[in-house]
């Protein structure tokens, strides 16, 4: 049945999960998912993630949803192929927290400035400063966090990339063509850690798809 990643090139969440299928170089299929006409919202879609939301994914029988899970599934089942996105030991207590600090920090601020600054216009609704202004102050306090933890890690999960960099690909990618792209650029430690994994070739493959959807 082959791996079916269904969703769209312009959803972060779908975007999350490209990445960890191109770093473990797997063979997919990118199934479209028609949002206009509500098809997320309906069978067969529905069997797919309840919640009808996208990704879904399936790997012959084994059928999930939400995208960090997916991705963890990913890098588990595949481990022996391409990137390796975990770690043993220690260090895989060192990566999973900062997967919870993408996820339940730098994840929540982040998704309203690209809300307001990026998806308010492809909707024509106007821009509510005040919730920029307060979302922004939220990503430089979590930035700040990031810039200490990057000068003494090359990663934020240790010395090598991991699910806890990959998470935060789509975001990065998106603001980093808004007004806030300063607040990654004047830390230095996180304006590298920027360059270097936006820079990564899967990511780069991903970029790809976007941009002939």
């Amino acid at each position: 049945m082959g791996i079916k990643i269904h969703g769209i090139p312009h959803s972060g969440a779908t975007l999350r999960v490209l990445a960890a299928a191109e770093e473990k170089e797997l063979d997919f299929e990118l199934v479209p998912v028609d949002l206009k006409s509500g098809a997320h919202k309906q069978q067969p879609f529905l069997s797919l993630n309840p919640f009808g939301q996208i990704p879904a994914f399936e790997d012959g029988d084994n059928k999930l949803f939400e995208s960090r899970a997916i991705t963890q599934y990913i890098a588990h089942t595949y481990e022996s192929k391409g990137t390796s996105l975990i770690h043993k030991g220690k260090q895989m207590i060192d990566v999973g927290i900062w997967m919870e600090v993408e996820a339940h920090q730098f994840d929540p601020a982040a998704s309203k400035l690209l809300w307001e600054l990026i998806y308010k216009s492809f909707f024509g609704i106007e821009i509510d400063n005040a919730v920029v202004e307060e979302n922004q102050a939220k990503l430089a306090k979590v930035l700040d966090v990031y810039e200490a933890r990057l000068a003494t890690s090359k990663y934020l999960g240790g010395d090598s990339f991991t699910l806890a960099d990959l998470h935060h690909l789509p975001a990065l990618h998106n603001l980093s063509g808004t007004k806030v792209k300063h607040l990654f650029d004047e830390r230095p430690h996180v304006s590298a850690w920027c360059k270097d994994i936006l820079a990564r070739p899967a990511w780069e493959k991903v970029v790809a798809l976007l941009k002939q959807a």
